[in-house]
Parts: structure tokens; sequence; C-alpha cells
């Protein structure tokens, strides 16, 4: 072996020693996550998210209004509910506490819309605003777009 390939190996050595200790170091302040109470609140708020959801569609029928004009206006309120409440600042905070509760329906999609737009908007209208309101939304949309194109493709042909 060569002395500058000898000197390489050396110099790995320390340094995955160095990269353990320093993982380790860093483990000792890492707040352990609390699965149960986590879940337990996601679970709680998320719940009470679809219950009330589920309220408004039924005083909604009620009213004479059919079950699928009730859950499109239904949908329609919690994006919007969900788009105010980011725009306030009060969705990062019921985020942090709920976590999945209020991300996983379409709340987190509205709010994942917003939040750059609201960022971006010092930057004008169209170059801020406009261009920052898919960054995190439109992967999601050409995705499940695309997938719902090919498999109705595919149902198509093999029915």
């Amino acid at each position: 072996m060569s002395k500058q390939k000898q000197q390489q190996q050396q110099t790995k050595k320390p340094k995955k020693e160095v990269t353990k200790q320093y993982e380790q170091y860093v483990k000792q302040f890492t707040p352990k996550p609390k699965y149960f109470s986590n879940s337990a609140k996601a679970f709680i708020v998320g719940g009470l998210l679809c219950m009330a959801a589920l309220y408004i569609q039924n005083l909604l029928i009620d009213s004479g209004m059919s079950e699928k004009d009730a859950g499109a206006i239904v949908t329609v309120l919690l994006v919007c509910l969900a788009q105010l409440l980011t725009g306030l600042g009060v969705f990062d905070s019921l985020g942090k506490f709920a976590g999945a509760g209020v991300f996983v329906p379409i709340t987190g999609f509205a709010n994942s819309m917003v939040a750059p737009a609201i960022e971006y908007k010092k930057e004008g209208p169209v170059l801020g605003v406009g261009a920052k309101l898919f960054s995190l939304a439109g992967p999601v949309l050409v995705c499940g777009i695309s997938a719902g194109t090919i498999i109705g493709i595919l149902y198509y042909f093999m029915k």
C-alpha cells in the first residue's frame, strides 16, 4: 500500500469515532417522543374535527340538501377554516398540540397551500404568493392526478 492510502485510512478511523461520539452527544439532548399521549391527542382532536364536520353535514341534509352537496359544502368549509386559521397563525399552534389529528384530513392540505404563500407574500402577489402557493401541494396534486389517470385507463381496458 502506498503512504497516501495508509494516511487516508488512518484519517477515516478518527472521523468515524468522532461521528459516533457526536451522535451519542446529540441523543442526550434529543427529547424522546411521547407516542401514547401524541396518539391520544391526535385521535381526540381528529375525532372531534370529523364529528363537527359530520354534525354540520347532517344539519345541511336535514335542511333539505342532498348528501353529495352537503359533503361538498362541509369540505369547502373545512378548507376555508384551515386557511383562515393558518393566516391568523393559530393552525400551527393547533398542529403542534394535536399533530396528525389536524394534518391528516383535508385541513392539512389547505395549510400546506397557504403557509408557503404567506411566508413569501413580501415578494409580491405573483412572484411571492402565486409562485409559492403550490410549492408543497403541487407535487401531491401531480402524483394524485397521475395515479388516478393511470388507474382509470387500466380500469377502462380491463373492463
